[in-house]
């Protein structure tokens, strides 16, 4: 009863906090709309009410080459008061999305997944957080506040990879590839995720049944129904527009392409500009390959532990893709927490955090100098976003250095402790 108290006291006060800054700072969510570190142009909401603007008047919503989101987001968000006149409304919605994400978060923590699995067992593993703070640490992140209150829609993406996760530790493999399916569906590299989410719900399965089944016929079952449940959003989505060819070109097509070069936190962009026309096509191909390549890497190196490799997944997404927000590294930052029992092992997580907050204060201040004061150039704001990537790449290696390290010590109980050092 305490701990139903304690997870209700959180979830309210995370609630009340959203729609308090909504109503006594009303101009706030429309200026995180336009920071390029919040919005891009396949989550934002400016975009989304120009693809919505059009397809309330039985014109396609991509004819006017600003709208890049999936096409099931606009029957969703016609129902919901024009967000002008009753922006409420909308702050309530999202906030709610953020009550749900956090839910299963929860969920994810309170199944001892990241402790103790099928093959791996941490020595530490009463060093741990409860359900309900690892739902704080994700509901009080300054980032994921700011995501929720631009009205991002990367917030659903974060749903469907959250509630993948929440159905596979609890042995629902179905739902789990349904939720990865609406993922996939609304933002591409959640596919990705595919390998390390199947092997998750075959060691659930496996600890379930006295003979696990064969894992080749488990895969490919789930390969059915991942690819089946993107092909009905899919059909459903020809029903909204009428014209598969358009939205898929103008969605899928412009993730991988990448022909909008709006500067973001990413590192695509700046390099792209650079880039000659006729090398294009073949820096694409290497960049989409250097970020599936981590898939195979990390999944055969961690095989005990799939959900580790998902949270590595989830920081090498937030560092590589090619248009990356605040919202994929609140995400990121938010499955950490359940590796708590990793946290003595990291050592370089003061410079890391640092790196962090140092880019999240100076990097409006350079994209202002840049784009406003015309006192520097696009160097100011690329520069920046470098040392944010930075950080974010030495956090997420430290992790898996303490993911590797704890397997070590469980293989080697005797010489837990000792210092480990490079030769």
């Amino acid at each position: 009863m305490v701990v139903g108290r304690r997870k209700a006291a959180v979830f309210g006060t995370a609630f009340a906090l959203r729609l308090i800054l909504v109503y006594f700072f009303p101009s706030l969510p429309d200026l995180l709309t336009g920071r390029v570190e919040v919005s891009t142009p396949v989550n934002s909401f400016k975009r989304l009410q120009e693809g919505l603007h059009l397809y309330m008047r039985n014109v396609s919503p991509y004819d006017g080459g600003v709208f890049h989101q999936a096409p099931l987001l606009l029957p969703l968000f016609s129902l919901l008061p024009n967000v002008r006149y009753h922006p409420i409304s909308t702050a309530i919605f999202f906030a709610i999305v953020d009550l749900v994400n956090a839910h299963a978060l929860a969920k994810i923590s309170e199944s001892g997944q990241s402790v103790q699995s099928r093959l791996h067992s941490a020595m530490r593993k009463n060093i741990r957080w409860d359900g309900t703070t690892v739902a704080a640490w994700f509901l009080f992140n300054p980032f994921t506040i700011a995501t929720c209150l631009a009205r991002s829609t990367s917030v659903f993406t974060t749903s469907g990879i959250l509630f993948a996760v929440s159905n596979a530790v609890g042995g629902n493999s179905l739902n789990a590839m349904l939720a990865l399916g609406l993922a996939s569906y609304l933002a591409l590299y959640p596919a990705l995720l595919f390998v390390p989410l199947v092997l998750l719900s075959y060691d659930q399965r496996a600890e379930k049944t006295p003979q696990p089944p064969s894992i080749s016929h488990f895969v490919a079952q789930h390969v059915g129904i991942f690819v089946g449940s993107i092909a009905g959003l899919l059909g459903l989505s020809v029903l909204v527009t009428g014209n598969f060819w358009e939205f898929i070109s103008a969605t899928y097509g412009f993730h991988l392409l990448v022909p909008d070069l709006t500067p973001n936190v990413g590192l695509w962009w700046y390099f792209f500009i650079e880039m000659f026309d006729s090398f294009r096509e073949f820096f694409l191909g290497v960049f989409w390959l250097h970020l599936a390549s981590y898939v195979g890497g990390l999944t055969t190196r961690l095989r005990r532990q799939p959900l580790f490799v998902i949270t590595s997944l989830l920081g090498v997404f937030a560092i590589f893709k090619p248009y990356p927000s605040i919202s994929d590294a609140s995400l990121f930052f938010a499955t950490l927490p359940l590796y708590r029992h990793l946290f003595p092992f990291m050592r370089y997580t003061f410079f890391a955090v640092s790196a962090l907050l140092y880019s999240s204060l100076l990097g409006p201040a350079f994209y202002h100098l840049w784009i406003y004061a015309g006192s520097g150039n696009a160097n100011f704001f690329y520069a920046i976003t470098l040392v944010w990537s930075l950080g974010l790449s030495v956090l997420l290696a430290d992790s898996i250095f303490a993911a590797i390290r704890d397997e070590w010590e469980q293989d080697h109980p005797e010489r837990r402790g000792e210092e480990v050092k490079q030769v």
